[in-house]
């Protein structure tokens, strides 16, 4: 009796054993389709809005391209600012997202939910400021939908920028805030985790993201 009993309780044990391998790779199987969907979604900095240069606010409808460009005053104030070792700029900077996955060309129609974004602001390759979405973002699955994100960005210029001479500053800031809204200058360094039944996956690579191009992992 007792024989039998260890050996029912044996063949218990290797059945469950098996299940839970079964189980574990039907997981793995599931975090890995999550994972592919993750990697289908594409980031482009879409525009750049509401800047201010040293306090002084830049209308963006006026393309600024150079020093002449700034009334008098404000180029004063710029200038003293610069003197001060300080030159702060603010701006919005706009993210788009697209989430492929719409049910087409092979894809599950499936809705993204963003957990949060990791990112660092290069300015002309240069990395300045980091920082982190951190709410929950619906990314519905579209080909042609653009989900967009504001990031409210404040950069002192002055101290990634310090050792170069006042044109060359005020060069860099209107490189990012006098170009029409264009965010030609700037990277996004981005790495984003998104929810899933088996808990938050984080992408696993970072991604580049700059204004020409939406791009992927």
């Amino acid at each position: 009796m007792t024989k039998k009993v260890f050996i029912g309780t044996t063949l218990l044990c290797v059945v469950l054993f098996f299940i839970s391998c079964s189980k574990q790779e039907v997981i793995k199987e599931e975090v890995a389709k999550e994972i592919v969907i993750l990697q289908k979604c594409e980031f482009k900095l879409e525009n750049i809005v509401n800047c201010k240069v040293a306090g002084i606010y830049i209308d963006m409808n006026n393309k600024i391209s150079s020093i002449k460009d700034i009334p008098l005053l404000d180029a004063a104030k710029l200038v003293k600012a610069f003197n001060n070792k300080s030159f702060p700029v603010n701006f919005t900077l706009n993210l788009a997202i697209i989430n492929p996955n719409n049910g087409l060309n092979g894809t599950t129609k499936t809705i993204v939910t963003l957990e949060n974004l990791d990112w660092t602001l290069l300015i002309g390759g240069v990395e300045t400021i980091s920082g982190i979405v951190n709410q929950s973002i619906e990314i519905p699955g579209s080909a042609y939908t653009k989900t967009v994100i504001p990031l409210e960005m404040g950069v002192d210029l002055y101290e990634f920028f310090g050792d170069k001479d006042y044109e060359s500053v005020i060069s860099i800031a209107l490189a990012i805030v006098g170009s029409g809204s264009s965010a030609g200058r700037l990277t996004l360094n981005g790495k984003p985790t998104i929810s899933t039944p088996f808990g938050p996956i984080e992408y696993p690579n970072e991604i580049q993201i700059i204004e020409k191009e939406f791009r992927a992992n």
